[in-house]
């Protein structure tokens, strides 16, 4: 005896087969052709914007200072000669110490500010709270060129010129209004129950802030925080203005000293705008985890 299997087969209606359902896209689900058109739009910006910083890695490479001119060239003479040069012979030790000093002291007097600032204007209702932030907006409106000569003014009067702390305090009236409003919008997101339940446990305004809503806010504080380090670490205005000593130069204002009336040395240039990248890409590893985050939370209320 054999026995045979049958194939199931379509579905017989009264009029002929019943067709076969299409199969549905559940929702958030792309097409193949949705997928290749966004890898290949985030595939041209990554390319867009890693372009220049590793055009300048190779220039860096270049041990003449035309090199920059005939780019092709530096494929069979590459060398680090430029980072040696920099590290050898000239102040870069001493300027990376001066912008170490500078941005991590206005970072930790910034955010220490502005975390108070944005804390008070969050929690406390005080006559013209609202104004004193809308003031702290407006101080962001002027151009450089009209700060620099009453500031220099006030700080010839405290004596702080060619000074750290005078540097300080002067990056950190840029850092501080806008890490305020930043960190005014961080706070609100967390519930005033929190500040309740301290207070109910005995702890004073000041240690509420400091135990309990600090350590809830770290992605805001860590926004804040690189902020206030790259606006110190980069500018070059007030620094050339603030800083007599060649000593005490950051390195931002370091590296003009590359440039002069009838030559610029490109190639040094270039090495040296790199080894100023490598201390920001450190700081910035360090709060990566908290700034896409901060960013977001921050910007929900206001």
């Amino acid at each position: 005896m054999t026995t045979t299997t049958v194939e199931p087969s379509a579905p017989v209606g009264e009029n002929g087969p019943t067709p076969v359902p299409r199969k549905v896209r559940r929702r958030g689900e792309n097409s193949l052709a949705g997928n290749l058109a966004s890898h290949g739009i985030l595939i041209a910006g990554s390319v867009i914007a890693l372009f220049p910083v590793a055009w300048l890695v190779f220039l860096s490479l270049g041990p003449d200072k035309d090199d920059y001119l005939h780019p092709a060239g530096i494929w069979h003479k590459m060398s680090f000669s430029n980072y040696s040069f920099v590290l050898q012979h000239t102040n870069f030790f001493e300027w990376l110490k001066s912008s170490l000093i500078v941005s991590l002291g206005t970072t930790v007097i910034g955010v220490f500010v502005a975390a108070t600032t944005g804390y008070a204007v969050s929690r406390m209702r005080f006559p013209g709270y609202r104004k004193f932030m809308w003031i702290l907006l407006v101080t962001q409106m002027f151009p450089v060129s009209v700060l620099m000569v009453p500031m220099y003014q006030i700080m010839a009067d405290l004596q702080l010129i060619d000074s750290y702390l005078g540097l300080i305090l002067v990056y950190c009236t840029t850092a501080v209004p806008y890490c305020a409003w930043l960190l005014k919008g961080y706070f609100d997101t967390i519930p005033f129950e929190i500040d309740e339940a301290g207070r109910v446990d005995g702890l004073s305004p000041f240690g509420t802030f400091a135990r309990l809503i600090l350590p809830l806010a770290k992605p805001g504080l860590a926004v804040a925080a690189f902020y206030s380090f790259i606006t110190a670490f980069g500018e070059v205005a007030f620094a050339t203005t603030f800083m007599l000593d060649d000593q005490k130069y950051t390195l931002a204002v370091g590296l003009q000293s590359f440039v002069s009336e009838h030559d610029a040395q490109r190639n040094l240039m270039a090495a040296t705008a790199v080894l100023i990248a490598i201390p920001v890409s450190a700081f910035f590893y360090l709060v990566q985890k908290n700034l896409v985050t901060g960013l977001t939370a921050g910007g929900t209320k206001g």
